[in-house]
């Protein structure tokens, strides 16, 4: 199994940055991809970015594409999300995802804020 532990949320005026990170531990070498997703109030949980373990492949949201980033560090078995010029459409639960042998493992959430 895997546990994974979300930082980096907070309250950020429209226009200003946040960087999210998420460390994997566990049977992380069983991993498969790795990514984010977010979950506004009142609506459903939405895939944000998506990269593979071995970093060679990533996946945006079209709503964020020239915004955030995703990246990884294979070492400490982390991956980030880089967001920039935020939006206040951006406020919400983010959440890290795991795909570990087919199942899928996620953190507990951590609150972004996006005031205008």
């Amino acid at each position: 199994q895997v546990t994974l532990v979300e930082s980096g949320g907070g309250l950020v005026q429209a226009g200003g940055s946040l960087r999210l990170s998420c460390a994997a531990s566990g049977h992380v070498s069983n991993i498969d991809a790795m990514g984010w997703f977010r979950q506004a109030p009142g609506k459903q949980r939405e895939l944000v970015a998506r990269i593979s373990t071995s970093g060679d492949t990533t996946d945006l949201a079209d709503s964020v594409k020239g915004r955030f980033t995703i990246s990884g560090d294979s070492a400490k078995n982390t991956i980030f999300l880089q967001m920039n010029n935020l939006k206040p459409e951006d406020t919400a639960v983010y959440y890290c995802n795991a795909i570990w042998i087919g199942y899928n493992f996620w953190g507990r959430g951590t609150q972004v804020t996006v005031s205008s």
